[in-house]
């Protein structure tokens, strides 16, 4: 019999089988992670290691989807983790709406995978997707909000408590409302830039990412250490696993550090003459940072469809019957194209012959 304010241990029964039933119903959320980033900058691969699958990684098409699952201590359910990659570099943003949505905004992650051996086309692409997640994000939450209207609030508390309430750097911050991690593929190649160039992609990096509130580290499939690690982000954003503290943020080695543990004192400034620091265009520390980086490493656009590879010649995709088809109307549509060509000709020549035309 309990006394006083003490609990009778019924009730202390109860109280542990409705937490064990919450911790449950919490273990088997579903979590999602979307995987954006360059064209060939490797996201298959990476997926592909994380799920231990000896297989060649394949050009992905549009938008794939996958799955891992894990157990869940000694019970038979398994945590399921969704894994979706976006594929066409830049050109197919629009897509992220099938990801990130009102059923999964709650426990979608994302991670940007940035070529680190093409830094002319670093920031157009990271810029690009940014702008894509943020803006499809914004609109599922608006879209959200007239169910729970503390949507926002909800995840700009879970964006501070990933960084830390009282983060030296909060003024500056605006944390991206999902997890987020930026991850710099073929560090293998990068390692041999010039010691300045790698320098200012490390410090820009660090600097985007800061600011959004994610992770940042640089990974190879060439090196196990470095896949070990992408392995470990992945298993944090879709099983839950702890992410570790540990932090490398030496430009002459791989970068890894977690979300909230960078300070802009010890990131630096843009690297840009003194006399240029207060001078130019540039309206925002961002747009500051854009300007150094891109006066060392000039963007290309990669936002071109024709960039893009044409998966009907794929063989993976390969159909006979749809393929003959498809020849033939290519063919049909080569013969119109020349028929078009003609009567546009003799129809310009006639109206020549009738002075009509000089």
């Amino acid at each position: 019999m309990s006394k006083g304010g003490d609990k009778s241990l019924w009730d202390t029964a109860i109280d542990e089988a409705k937490l064990a039933e919450e911790d449950e119903a919490k273990a088997s959320e579903e979590a999602c992670v979307l995987f954006v980033g360059s064209k060939n900058a490797g996201k298959t691969s990476i997926i592909l290691r994380f799920l231990d699958r000896d297989e060649a990684p394949k050009p992905t098409t549009a938008l794939e989807y996958t799955f891992g699952r894990r157990a869940r201590g000694h019970n038979i359910a398994k945590d399921v983790g969704h894994i979706w990659e976006l594929g066409g570099g830049t050109w197919l943003t629009k897509l992220m709406d099938i990801p990130i949505n009102t059923d999964t905004i709650l426990y979608t992650s994302m991670i940007i995978v940035l070529d680190l051996s093409l830094p002319n086309e670093l920031w157009f692409t990271m810029e690009k997707l940014l702008n894509a997640a943020r803006t499809q994000v914004d609109a599922v939450v608006a879209a959200t909000n007239n169910i729970d209207p503390e949507i926002k609030i909800k995840l700009k508390k879970r964006a501070w408590e990933r960084l830390g309430q009282d983060h030296p750097d909060k003024d500056m911050i605006d944390p991206f409302l999902i997890p987020l991690c930026i991850i710099g593929s073929k560090y293998d190649l990068f390692q041999d830039f010039d010691s300045e160039k790698r320098k200012t992609v490390c410090k820009t990096l660090r600097f985007v990412a800061h600011t959004h509130g994610a992770s940042l580290q640089f990974s190879s499939t060439k090196q196990e250490a470095l896949i070990n690690r992408s392995r470990n982000l992945i298993s944090h954003f879709v099983f839950g696993t702890p992410m570790g503290k540990t932090m490398q943020a030496d430009h002459n080695k791989p970068l890894l550090i977690p979300a909230g543990l960078d300070l802009l004192q010890q990131i630096g400034t843009p690297p840009l003459p003194d006399d240029e620091l207060g001078m130019g265009l540039a309206r925002t520390p961002m747009d500051l940072w854009k300007q150094a980086f891109t006066s060392i490493f000039p963007q290309e656009n990669t936002n071109n469809p024709a960039m893009v590879d044409d998966p009907a010649k794929d063989i993976q995709y390969a159909e006979g019957t749809v393929d003959s088809m498809r020849i033939q109307k290519n063919e049909e549509l080569e013969r119109y194209r020349r028929l078009c060509e003609r009567r546009a000709k003799d129809a310009r020549q006639q109206a020549m012959n009738e002075g009509l035309v000089y």
